[in-house]
């Protein structure tokens, strides 16, 4: 009787261990697949401080402005945006404010995962020292706007160049005392009389 129990103990021993280890093979499989699909995952690098639009036709969307060399993901493109993820905040971005990053070789996988968590500590530095900048110089709640890269009248260019970044082209004519200036960016046109915000409007195209 006492064989009888042992053989069986042994028999089920014997067909439990190849299924552990079939658990822990199929484990690992999908752990190093997990880390392939965060590896492929498209970024881009931005060159410039630009505008993050919660909608590409309304120029007044900004969400966020993301500082020059901060790192994005890019979810679609199209000729003139990129969607993109930037510290949770989904929107677009011009395309031409940031260039794709090349994919690296599987071997170094592991190497992009390590190196990817510290990059998000000097984003978040430099959008508290752009902050503290802007707020030392026009208060709080101004600064809380230019951040979120609004307009309004009366602004002066200064704030606006805080606000938007400069325009594509500027047009001046200066009439006696008086200096008109018309900023023009992709989508919108921005009119100044002596440095002073006036007006605003599309683009004819």
């Amino acid at each position: 009787m006492k064989k009888i129990i042992l053989f069986s103990i042994m028999i089920i021993a014997a067909f439990s261990l190849p299924t552990q280890a079939n658990k822990a093979g199929k484990l690992q499989i999908l752990e190093k697949n997990q880390q392939v699909n965060q590896n492929d995952t498209l970024t881009a690098t931005v060159t410039s401080s630009t505008r993050l639009f919660g909608s590409k036709d309304d120029l007044t969307s900004v969400i966020i402005i993301i500082p020059s060399g901060s790192t994005v993901g890019v979810l679609d493109s199209d000729s003139t945006y990129l969607h993109v993820v930037f510290e949770e905040n989904n929107g677009y971005i011009f395309k031409r404010h940031a260039v794709i990053n090349k994919t690296e070789p599987s071997n170094s996988q592991s190497i992009q995962y390590e190196e990817a968590a510290p990059k998000s500590q000097p984003v978040q530095q430099q959008q508290v020292s752009r902050f503290t900048y802007l707020e030392s110089k026009y208060g709080s709640n101004m600064a809380a706007k230019i951040m979120a890269g609004k307009i309004w009248r009366g602004m002066d260019a200064e704030m606006v160049t805080d606000s938007w970044g400069t325009g594509e082209k500027t047009n001046r004519v200066i009439s006696g005392n008086v200096v008109k200036e018309e900023w023009i960016y992709k989508n919108t046109w921005l009119y100044f009389e002596n440095n002073i915000l006036i007006d605003w409007g599309p683009v004819n195209k």
